[in-house]
């Protein structure tokens, strides 16, 4: 019994271990991920996309390019990182991320498809190798008006309730006020009054 478990276990190392040695003298294989890490997509407000590559290969996969023509200028502005970047490097299997911020000048629906990727499969590699990104789809960016009036807090609104509902409350509590204090006067008067008497 405990033998056929020690024989299990070298077994499934030595599978393990061939299996490495083969994938170590396998080409850079890179799986890209383009992903919209916003909840709401709005007019005017930042949105932020995450790249993150994987390179499943056995080689460093060189001079990597990520390229995202699918922000055009008139409907995106830049805000913040690049659309268009090169990495010098990624070791086999490791990943790395790259995050842009983008800002829609326009509401509706929009298509959010892949980016293209181009590297070097291994360092001596003339060819470069093109991979594309997985497509976050259609998604609809909302005007700002709409958003502004389904989760701003409206505080200059609740102000200007507060001010308008200020007479209706302060005028009858001052009314009460005066005459509590009238009619407890009254009260004590009497109160002395019948002190003196007996």
């Amino acid at each position: 019994m405990w033998t056929s478990k020690v024989l299990l276990v070298a077994v499934l190392s030595y599978l393990t271990y061939c299996k490495c040695n083969e994938e170590e003298g396998s080409p850079a294989r890179l799986l890209v991920s383009k992903h919209i890490l916003n909840k709401y997509l709005v007019q005017d407000m930042d949105i932020v996309i995450k790249y993150t590559l994987y390179n499943v290969g056995g080689m460093a996969a060189q001079e990597v390019v990520i390229m995202d023509d699918s922000f055009p200028a008139d409907s995106f502005i830049t805000a913040g990182g690049q659309l268009s970047v090169k990495i010098d490097r990624i070791p086999p299997g490791s990943n790395v991320s790259h995050t842009v911020v983008v800002r829609p000048t326009k509401f509706g629906l929009f298509n959010f498809s892949s980016a293209s990727i181009q590297y070097k499969a291994s360092e001596n590699a003339e060819e470069m190798q093109n991979a594309i990104s997985s497509e976050p789809g259609e998604g609809r960016i909302i005007n700002f008006r709409d958003y502004d009036k389904k989760f701003s807090p409206h505080v200059l609104d609740w102000s200007a309730f507060a001010i308008m509902t200020m007479p209706s409350i302060i005028i009858p509590f001052i009314l009460f006020w005066s005459s509590k204090t009238k009619y407890e006067a009254i009260a004590k008067q009497k109160k002395e009054k019948n002190i003196k008497d007996s």
